[in-house]
């Protein structure tokens, strides 16, 4: 078989592949495809050397028979008939097509799923290492190998790389990167400002390689394979593509995302507690002029942040939530040690910031003025550093819990927790007339308790308990577009309850 490298590290292989039968499960439970391994063959034409010997080409290696293989091989082609025989851990079959040439059964697994084709052959990435291979149809009938990444995790938890053990020095490889720009596929650097850059990665000749995975499940062991393919400028930069809106509910999760970030800005304890430093009401709103205004800025930048880590072959292919620090060093050591410790102080306080105003909150507004405990200031520090501590000790248990999910999707929830909770009782408190102490504590109650309790039953936490997602009894991603408006009404009818009862007491 004749086989040539491409400068991308493909092959491209004259012969045709074809395949045993095989078979493929989709388990329900894990979402990984079960598979029954299949024998990659292929048709190689035989040639005979200077010495007389038998040779040939197969997965881009020569193959030369020693003389007790050319004495099998001999007798396999004499007799012309079916038989398999075995020559260096190779099982071999006579077939006659055009001449003399063989049927090589090649030892490696080969998979189709969903049209994707994947063979196991010797890789690039580690020498004399198995790994997988991709395989599409390439030009004149020819067929190109893109090599893969792959990750195999065994029942006992061990964790195989690219065909060797996980360690800190063996990770899989970064990627991301332009395979042309405009048509170029070396394009000289030059500077270009930031409109301009977002035009030249849109054009129709620009192209992205990005990656794909693919999850199998052979036996007990969970294998991944991570595939390179190809975008044009514009399927990669047109927006809107994160999100799935096919649906009625995928347009309703996305509408309730949207609601949840909106409205669960201006319900941020954290947020709320800043108003406390400023000196009057003038420099309250000029504060939140500027911080909308600085907040802004840096959204449009995380944009510039995602291209750059998506063209600089910095992206980790299992998450996505550590594309800026990679990002940085990609630039050196300094610039990964300044964003990293930017991340850290940022991290720090926020969470400050919450246990701060979750503690005050316990101490101040629960105990004392709800509950009526009448503490003192000495007690009432006491019992916010309690505060602190319990609220702490559970956001590092929800932290480990949730460590495997998109950093986006558990933003998208806090926001909803926290505009469901908090956002009717400000908007109420500062709008309607009629709002009462009791409808603002029914609110908060049932604001919380909807929205923890859309997130517990949604397919996210369905998958995270190891079930199928598509069994969840809440089809929603995002609870706002219930919890919210649950909230709201709760309020309202709580406190026209509590009306005529509040009247009296006043009386």
């Amino acid at each position: 078989m004749d086989a040539s490298q491409k400068p991308d590290g493909s092959l491209v292989c004259e012969s045709a592949f074809t395949y045993m039968e095989h078979k493929q499960i989709n388990d329900k439970k894990t979402g990984n495809i079960k598979v029954t391994l299949a024998k990659l063959t292929e048709s190689v034409p035989l040639s005979i050397n200077e010495d007389g010997k038998h040779h040939y080409q197969f997965m881009g290696r020569e193959h030369t028979f020693s003389d007790e293989a050319q004495r099998k091989l001999g007798e396999l082609l004499d007799k012309n008939t079916q038989q398999i025989i075995t020559i260096n851990g190779l099982n071999y079959v006579h077939k006659d097509i055009n001449g003399e040439q063989v049927l090589v059964l090649h030892n490696g697994r080969s998979i189709v799923i969903d049209g994707l084709r994947f063979i196991e052959k010797e890789g690039t990435i580690y020498a004399n290492v198995v790994n997988w291979w991709k395989m599409t149809d390439g030009e004149n009938g020819k067929i190109k190998l893109t090599e893969a990444q792959s990750k195999l995790t065994r029942p006992n938890g061990a964790v195989t790389i690219n065909g060797i053990p996980s360690s800190m020095e063996n990770q899989l490889l970064p990627v991301g990167t332009l395979e042309q720009i405009k048509g170029e596929t070396n394009p000289e650097a030059k500077s270009v400002g930031p409109i301009e850059f977002l035009a030249d990665l849109s054009q129709e000749d620009t192209t992205f390689t990005t990656w794909k995975s693919q999850n199998m499940d052979f036996d007990d062991d969970i294998l991944t394979v991570y595939y390179p393919m190809q975008r044009s400028g514009p399927d990669t930069m047109t927006p809107g593509q994160y999100f799935k809106v096919k649906t009625p509910i995928q347009r309703l999760d996305f509408i309730s995302l949207m609601m949840a970030l909106f409205f669960g800005t201006a319900a941020l304890p954290h947020i709320l507690i800043r108003y406390y430093t400023v000196p009057s009401p003038a420099a309250a709103r000029k504060s939140t002029i500027v911080a909308i205004a600085a907040i802004g800025f840096f959204y449009v930048l995380t944009m510039f942040l995602g291209l750059g880590a998506a063209i600089n072959n910095v992206l980790n292919l299992e998450s996505s939530n550590m594309s800026a620090p990679l990002l940085a060093r990609s630039f050196g050591t300094v610039i990964f040690a300044i964003i990293s410790a930017v991340a850290f102080a940022t991290v720090l306080g926020t969470v400050s910031g919450l246990i701060v105003a979750s503690s005050g909150a316990v101490a101040h507004d629960l105990l004392d003025r709800y509950c009526g405990m009448n503490m003192t200031e000495k007690q009432k520090v006491g019992v916010g550093k309690l505060a602190a501590i319990a609220v702490g000790l559970v956001a590092i248990i929800l932290g480990i819990t949730f460590k495997g999910v998109n950093v986006t999707f558990l933003v998208g929830l806090a926001f909803a927790v926290a505009a469901s909770a908090n956002l009717p009782s400000i908007l109420m408190l500062l709008f309607w007339k009629k709002t009462t102490a009791q409808g603002i504590v029914a609110s908060i109650v049932i604001g919380i308790a909807s929205a923890v309790g859309l997130i517990i039953f949604s397919p996210v936490m369905y998958e995270l308990y190891g079930l199928d997602g598509t069994t969840a009894p809440i089809p929603l991603k995002s609870p706002g577009i219930v919890s919210i408006p649950l909230s709201f009404i709760t309020l309202i009818v709580v406190s026209l309850m509590t009306q005529k009862k509040n009247q009296e007491v006043a009386a």
